[in-house]
């Protein structure tokens, strides 16, 4: 038997609603989403030339992503304010495709998940990069926004199939 799925912000008639999740117990919870961001070769050979030289380029990204998953619930308007743990950016920059893989990992004891977090924070880190570096390049883009992985809570454990992405 297929268990049929449906939309847990819309109610029996369809009405958009904030999920009540007050009966649900307080677990650990974590996600991990990604962004990338793409550039031209030129932008991005001197990001790794004069990147420091930049303003602390990597650091402000680092702080865009950290504040954005703290303001995820005033952004998105059914995300429910949580109580976060941790929010950790990594920027990893990847020769293969001349740009950097944004790394967000957020978690959180509550009662609902911080996948919207952890997106959120992926994607106004890659924002923040973009705003750093559009003098150089107005090409840049932001592909694949996407979670990776995420644990905890009724729904268990999730993985991306191509988590390597």
């Amino acid at each position: 038997m297929t268990r049929k799925r449906e939309l847990s912000h819309l109610d029996a008639k369809g009405a958009v609603h904030m999920v009540d999740v007050s009966q649900k117990p307080v677990s650990r919870r974590e996600a991990v989403a990604v962004c990338h961001v793409e550039m031209s070769q030129a932008t991005f050979e001197e990001v790794l030339t004069h990147g420091s030289a930049k303003g602390e380029l990597f650091a402000t990204v680092r702080l865009a992503g950290i504040q954005a998953a703290k303001q995820t619930a005033s952004l998105i308007p059914l995300c429910h304010p949580l109580p976060l743990s941790q929010v950790a950016i990594d920027v990893e920059p990847e020769a293969d495709w001349a740009g950097f893989r944004i790394v967000a990992r957020v978690v959180t004891s509550g009662q609902t998940g911080v996948e919207m977090e952890a997106m959120t924070a992926a994607s106004v880190a890659g924002l923040t990069l973009y705003d750093m570096l559009k003098s150089l390049d107005k090409g840049i883009c932001l592909r694949n926004v996407c979670l990776l992985r995420k644990s905890g809570g009724k729904s268990g454990n999730y993985e991306a199939a191509d988590a390597g992405f």
